[in-house]
Parts: C-alpha cells; structure tokens; sequence
C-alpha cells in the first residue's frame, strides 16, 4: 500500500506493510540543521524491523529498532553537503513470525548557504540583455524583473532552471524593449528552497556638453565659460525631471587633464575643477546629490605620450546615474567626493 504524506513543509512518499507501519523519509536539511533521516512510524504491533541502506557516497546504515503502536523511530543518514542517493530494504519482523522487505532508493540533501556565484563587472551583457551566473546548489528558478527607464517592464517574472547541476553556467534574458535598463532585480532559488541574488541599476546617462576652459593650473570658472555650464545645467535638469520618478538619482562630475605635469598634480588640479563645476550646478539650484572626482592623467580619451599638451585630454564627464559609476579606463578604484 502507498501513502502520501506530509512531514514538516514537504511532500514525501510513505509506504506501508499491512499498515503495520508508515515510513517517510526528511530528504532535505541544511548544514547546522539536522541531517536527513528516516522516520518509522509504528501503527501496528510488530516483532521489529531492520533498516539498511548503502549512500552512493559509501556511507552504510544498518539499524534494527522496534516499539509499540504510536512509536515513530528516526534514523539520521550520515552524508556531506551535496546531495546523494541511497538504495537498500526495510524489513519488517511481524507478530505471526512472518517478515516483508521493502525496497527503498531514494535522493537526500544536506545544503550547506547558497552561494550566488556572479561577477558584476563580466556578468552583465545590456546589449545582449542577459546576466549570467552560477550558484552552489541545484538551481529550482529565477524571479527576474527588468525596469526601463519609460517606467514599463521589459519582463516580470520566472525562469525555470529544472534543477539545474551545482555549478552549472546559468542565465536570464529579457525581450528587447523601448528605452534603457534602469533596474534589474534578480533572485535565484535552489532545489532547498534557498534563494540568493542581486538588484542591478546599469542606468546611466552621459550629458553632452562643450568643455570648459580654464586658466593654467587654476579651476576658478571664468564669466565667459559660464553660458556652457548653464546649457549642461538645462539638460541635467531635464533629465533629472524625466527620470526622477523611477529612481533616486544622483550626479557625478569626473574631471580629467592631459599629461603635461606630474600625475599626482594633475590628479589634484583634475579634483579641484571637478568641485568647482559641481559646485556651479549647486549654486544654479540643483537638489540632488551630487559627487565629484579627479583623475588627472590616469583615464585619457587620447593615448598620449607624457608631457603632452592634448586638448581632448582635458575634460570632465556629467554622469546622472543611480549607482556610482566607473569611467573607462581608469586603473584605480574611484573615490568619489560628496559636494
């Protein structure tokens, strides 16, 4: 006779020999809690029984038990995180002298945390619109939510994963749609009903602009250059009106030079007309935070030799963006200054 039953918060097959007795098996745990086990619930009086079983590990169990009606004997199952699969019988010793063996193969679990393996900086591929990543256990699903900066969906929902492999390279993608990728929210579930995963906001916008001109080895803004940082402020305004709604957003103001000087002076000198535009938008009444940084020579648009006067190598970066940004091929890890 086959009985379904339900032990803890899982559904798990029971079987029964002339109801006598009723075995259900606890096939998930996690580390630090418990081990999968057997429970023999006793519903008839029996003489005994013998459960033994083999792990495809290599690990053996070999316990006889017995008790009265009401009784339910639990038998942990040694294993290692993972999962392994057992095979073996139960018999059952009943009061006439009559014995039944039932033969038992069977998946346990022992979970250890799961580990969302994923690398912001390779993982992500907007144009392709996919993410890639692994995790540690076998994977159930994914929750997967792409905001676009219209304030639509380009996809809300799940991806089934089939109980993919630990370890096995795994991904989601999303149909093309109208606008940018503001935010991408991304949860991953595991067979053990763990779940792990990250909130991404790639959103950025650069805001063209005609650079400002300063005095040698001064970040003072003269009168004249003022009317160029007043068309920047439009357009950072009008971004700011557009896509404020969806996102707390905040303005980065990089400044850059070429490679006449030292590159810690020009680091420095970069640092101090960076404050000064970001100060210029301050004062013209800009509400939301605002940061700046100095890169001096380490992040050229135009390879250049050192002690090389560039034009195109002097120039700052307006970025609206929700995350800090990283501007390209700067080798040190930013350090942005709050205004």
């Amino acid at each position: 006779m086959t009985r379904v039953c339900l032990v803890g918060a899982l559904l798990l097959a029971c079987v029964a020999r002339a109801d006598a007795v009723d075995l259900s098996i606890n096939n998930r745990t996690m580390v630090g809690k418990g081990l999968p086990s057997v429970r023999v619930h006793i519903l008839e009086p029996i003489a005994g029984f013998r459960l033994k079983l083999e792990s495809s590990a290599g690990r053996k169990v070999d316990v006889k038990g017995g008790g009265k009606p009401g009784v339910t004997r639990v038998i942990d199952l040694p294993q290692d995180e993972g999962i392994v699969t057992w095979k073996g019988e139960l018999t059952i010793n009943l009061p006439n002298a009559e014995t039944a063996a039932m033969p038992l193969e069977f998946e346990t679990q022992l979970a250890g945390t799961l580990k969302f393996l994923f690398d912001k900086n390779k993982d992500v591929d907007l144009p392709g619109r996919k993410v890639s990543f692994k995790l540690n256990q076998p994977a159930a699903k994914a929750e997967l939510k792409v905001l676009m900066d219209t304030g639509s969906y380009a996809f809300d929902g799940e991806v089934p994963f089939d109980d993919a492999a630990p370890g096995a390279p795994l991904f989601v993608t999303w149909p093309a749609a109208e606008g940018q990728v503001m935010k991408i929210f991304l949860r991953v579930h595991s067979t053990s009903g763990q779940y792990n995963g990250v909130e991404l906001t790639p959103w950025q916008v650069d805001i063209p602009h005609e650079e400002v001109n300063f005095d040698s080895a001064k970040w003072d803004i003269r009168p004249e250059e003022q009317p160029k940082l007043d068309k920047s402020y439009a357009l950072i305004s009008e971004a700011v009106s557009k896509f404020g709604s969806l996102a707390t957003l905040r303005l980065y103001v990089a400044g850059h030079t070429d490679t006449m000087g030292g590159t810690q002076y020009n680091r420095g000198l970069s640092l101090n007309r960076a404050r000064a535009i970001a100060q210029y938008f301050r004062r013209k009444g800009l509400r939301i935070a605002v940061y700046y940084g100095g890169f001096g020579e380490e992040a050229l648009q135009v390879g250049t030799p050192d002690e090389t006067d560039e034009p195109k190598n002097r120039r700052a970066e307006y970025l609206i963006t929700i995350d800090e940004p990283r501007p390209k091929n700067v080798p040190f890890t930013p350090k942005w200054q709050r205004l």
